[in-house]
Parts: structure tokens; C-alpha cells; sequence
């Protein structure tokens, strides 16, 4: 059973579950999804963003195609019973 986390977002909250995380250079990423019990349910791959004080992290989906494709390529090698694609 994966982690549900809560993201507050500019368009209200959002309930997401953890499937994995991972560093990549330093940079913490996760894979989340908003379906837990479905192979359809969508996939994001977010990236920590600590504020400048370090007292407060947010997470923003990832979106330059190489970054993704290296994060995901991680995810894919941990998760063997699950097929990820860009």
C-alpha cells in the first residue's frame, strides 16, 4: 500500500499516492498517481523544491523531457511490476 499524501495547490487540495522516490543528483523526485488500484490511473513525476529558508519543501511536476526521461528510467528499474512511459 503506497502513501497518501495531500498537495495544496492553486486550485484547491489534491489527495495523490507515493508509489516511489528517488535522488538524482542531489534532487529528490517522487512518482505519484491519483489512482492507486488502477494500471489506468495517471502518473507524475515531481521534483522537491525546498524554499530558500529550507523550512518549507514543494514539489512541481517535472517537465524538461530529459530530466523526465532519466527520473523515469530510475522509477522503472525500482517498480519491475509497473510499466512507465513518457
Amino acid at each position: 500500500m503506497s502513501e497518501k499524501i495531500t498537495f495544496e495547490t492553486e486550485d484547491g487540495d489534491i489527495e495523490l499516492y507515493v508509489l516511489e522516490q528517488t535522488t538524482l543528483f542531489g534532487v529528490n523526485y517522487i512518482l505519484v498517481t491519483d489512482d492507486e488500484e488502477s494500471e489506468d490511473g495517471s502518473f507524475f513525476v515531481l521534483k522537491e523544491e525546498p524554499d530558500s529558508e529550507g523550512d518549507v519543501v514543494s514539489y512541481a511536476e517535472v517537465e524538461d523531457e530529459n530530466e523526465l526521461k532519466a527520473v523515469i528510467k530510475i522509477f522503472d528499474e525500482l517498480l519491475e511490476d509497473i510499466d512507465l512511459e513518457v
